[in-house]
């Protein structure tokens, strides 16, 4: 979890979650996973790392029907490393008309619901994270209303849920058109006051600041990410919150055109990939001191490309963040794409 992050599952999420970290203890490390053979292999190499492991495993349609199911090498992986497992339920056909469809409807809803208890009970989850993004702001209270019956049905059960959402600072539309449309359509659905009052934990997601969809510059800017935090903490408690850091980051680069009109373009690309980038083509790795980010740019054919992603200083900067603030923890988008030197930042617990 997108049409700002093309690995994740389009939808906004609602996130169950482990033991939540009160003030002064290691934060809770959130880690997605998807089925790509190096996400999985970095769950397996590094789960005594990770506190709760947030797979891409299902989705759900407009009439509440659950499809999917666990990888059972990591399931048992899992539950050998005493890592609570909780996947995602993301809206299956990622659009806003089927998900409108489903939170007008209360008997899809039910369906999904008994759905979800019954994949947990068989998989021994620790409970849900609902993945629905891209959200008319218009279906703000239905959304509101699903999540607090999901979390009721789901508590009753032992099962927790919580809710992951796209950064909403400072709640309005700004005065640019792409403001609008961004709040329009991904921001302006997520009630924190009502979401946080139903939810076990909130994973905001602060990334995806610059995209496919922008002008280059960082996936998570520091001063951006300070102000959707202290937005979001106006609504809900620390103790509930989590930070979402990158591990991935944009490749900005000019396109062929298309029918005759510009196409300046972005890929998503993986910490690894991006640092291979550079060392091909000459880029020079620097620090912006301003977004504390890592970025660099090269030419290629006469055309100026940039880079903005995450290195290990990158992570650092934001994981310390969490625990100055005393936050729940941190969620970070995706296994297989980090920087292998975050690990070392991390403590182990074997």
């Amino acid at each position: 979890m997108h049409i700002f992050r093309p690995f994740r599952i389009a939808c906004a999420t609602l996130l169950v979650c482990a033991a939540v970290p009160v003030f002064g203890q290691t934060p809770q490390a959130l880690f997605y996973m998807t089925n790509s053979p190096d996400s999985v292999r970095d769950f397996l190499a590094h789960a005594s790392q990770i506190d709760l492991l947030v797979p891409t495993w299902y989705s759900v349609d407009q009439d509440g029907l659950v499809s999917g199911g666990p990888d059972p090498l990591v399931l048992q992986a899992a539950k050998a490393a005493h890592v609570p497992v909780e996947p995602i339920v993301s809206n299956q056909a990622a659009t806003q008309v089927s998900l409108h469809l489903l939170l007008q409807r209360p008997e899809a809803q039910t369906q999904m619901i008994d759905g979800l208890l019954r994949e947990a009970k068989q998989n021994g989850y620790l409970g849900f994270q609902f993945d629905f993004e891209n959200i008319a702001w218009t279906d703000r209270d239905a959304l509101s209303t699903l999540v607090a019956r999901a979390a009721s049905a789901l508590h009753a059960a032992g099962l927790q849920l919580s809710i992951a959402t796209v950064p909403a600072a400072p709640g309005h539309p700004g005065a640019t058109a792409f403001s609008s449309w961004l709040y329009a359509n991904w921001r302006g659905a997520y009630d924190l006051d009502a979401l946080a009052k139903s939810v076990d934990l909130i994973c905001l997601m602060t990334y995806d600041q610059q995209t496919r969809w922008t002008v280059p510059g960082p996936v998570a800017g520091w001063h951006w990410t300070i102000e959707n935090l202290d937005f979001a903490l106006q609504s809900v408690p620390k103790s509930k919150l989590s930070l979402g850091i990158p591990l991935y980051g944009y490749h900005w680069y000019t396109g062929a055109p298309v029918n005759d009109h510009p196409n300046p373009t972005a890929d998503y690309i993986s910490a690894p990939d991006a640092l291979d980038l550079a060392k091909t083509w000459g880029g020079q790795l620097q620090w912006d001191p301003v977004d504390r980010t890592a970025w660099f740019w090269f030419y290629r054919d006469d055309q100026r490309e940039w880079v903005f992603f995450t290195d290990q200083r990158t992570f650092s900067e934001r994981y310390d963040l969490v625990k100055q603030r005393g936050l729940a923890g941190f969620c970070s988008w995706v296994l297989g794409q980090e920087d292998p030197a975050i690990w070392a930042v991390l403590p182990n617990h074997k």
